[in-house]
């Protein structure tokens, strides 16, 4: 029998560029300390702990958690791509929601470099079906343009093909996420762009995506602390923010038959983990006024207003011309910044958004509150692929 979980403290670290940061031993340490004091917890009460990061050798985790005890308790390390940090916290919802334990810790971090994403193990990559599907089947990578920027601009491109969306959409989004960041103190860009700043940045493909419009390696950490409606009553913890209802899914063959760039990319793994959490749920995606989601590209933020179900097939454009996913709007998309303003450290993001979603269920988020919220939407994805979709609510 399932039991209701709640989210009783969050911590996260300021986001840097490569090189700015200490070590990820003492940025996802930090992290932790922060959450455990926002719930007002000492750690010898926590009895399990999830640890994400994408690069790093084996038991991680440990290292940082070491930092700020050794309690014995079981030390999990998660590696799920990008959606690494919300696959973390998949794991600890669970063992709390179903009774393996009252308490339970997520928290990710990553130390990265600069430049665009790179495999250190070229001799099993993660993402063959991927490359394979998309360069066999849909779109040749004859310029070389690394795999990422690829994949993703692709099905930027595919969008543009089928519904006729054009450069400027996905640009205004990447100027969104520069205003919502310039409220963020814990944003790496704060600096607030226009739509013609984003277009007139160095072009990476023609017609296809300039610099601006993807999100920049970054170093990182953050954490939360999920626990029981009993255990929180026992030690004084908060009940205000709930799970209400999570979903993770990896690719099924509709990702990649038919052919498409957007399926490569995990539209498909969205539309499934989003439906799923609407079925649990019983929320309608159009009664949603706030929302974190996987923009490491500002391409996949368009696909993903559609994947979740924000807008209709081909209506993303209108969607942000009209303003709909912004203040004043039907949803305020990525009120942290996202991860083109905000940074993509790869094992924090995920429950950096559940910071960033935590505050706003609170009330706490200051500049950037969207007001009168009940529940709050986040998507974390990962090509190779995962995706979670959360919903939270206030309880």
């Amino acid at each position: 029998m399932s039991r209701k979980t709640y989210v009783a403290g969050v911590g996260m670290i300021p986001f840097t560029k490569p090189g700015a940061s200490g070590s990820y031993i003492e940025m996802g340490a930090e992290a932790v300390r922060l959450a455990l004091k926002d719930a007002g917890l000492d750690y010898s009460l926590v009895q399990q702990a999830y640890a994400g990061y994408g690069y790093g050798d084996s038991t991680c985790g440990q290292s940082a958690l070491y930092e700020v005890g050794l309690s014995g308790i079981p030390v999990v390390n998660v590696n799920n791509a990008c959606a690494t940090g919300s696959s973390a916290l998949f794991l600890a919802r669970q063992a709390v929601e179903y009774g393996l334990v009252d308490c339970a810790l997520a928290f990710g971090f990553e130390q990265m470099e600069p430049g665009a994403l790179k495999d250190y193990f070229p001799d099993r990559a993660p993402v063959r079906l991927m490359h394979q599907a998309a360069g066999e089947k849909c779109l040749p990578n004859d310029n070389g343009i690394p795999a990422a920027l690829w994949m993703f601009g692709g099905a930027g491109l595919e969008h543009m093909h089928r519904y006729g969306t054009t450069l400027q959409s996905f640009a205004a989004i990447r100027a969104k996420a520069s205003r919502h960041a310039a409220n963020n103190p814990l944003a790496v860009f704060r600096k607030v762009l226009s739509t013609e700043d984003v277009l007139n940045d160095q072009v990476i493909w023609p017609g296809v995506l300039t610099r601006l419009m993807a999100c920049p390696p970054t170093c990182g950490a953050a954490a939360a602390i999920v626990c029981s409606e009993t255990f929180a009553r026992k030690h004084g913890l908060r009940t205000d923010v709930r799970i209400l209802a999570q979903a993770l899914t990896t690719d099924a063959q509709v990702s990649f038959e038919p052919p498409s760039m957007m399926g490569v990319v995990g539209v498909d793994m969205t539309r499934r983990a989003a439906n799923a959490v609407y079925e649990m749920s019983g929320v309608d995606p159009l009664d949603i006024r706030v929302c974190e989601l996987h923009d490491c590209f500002a391409h996949n933020e368009l696909l993903t207003y559609e994947g979740l179900g924000l807008c209709g097939p081909g209506e993303a454009e209108a969607f942000i011309h009209d303003g709909q996913n912004t203040y004043g709007g039907q949803v305020v998309t990525n009120p942290s910044g996202g991860l083109l303003s905000k940074g993509h450290p790869l094992g924090a993001t995920g429950l950096a958004q559940c910071y960033e979603l935590t505050h706003q269920l609170r009330g706490s988020a200051a500049a950037r509150q969207v007001e009168g919220l009940r529940h709050a939407l986040q998507h974390n994805l990962g090509v190779g692929g995962a995706c979670v979709v959360t919903l939270y609510g206030r309880d």
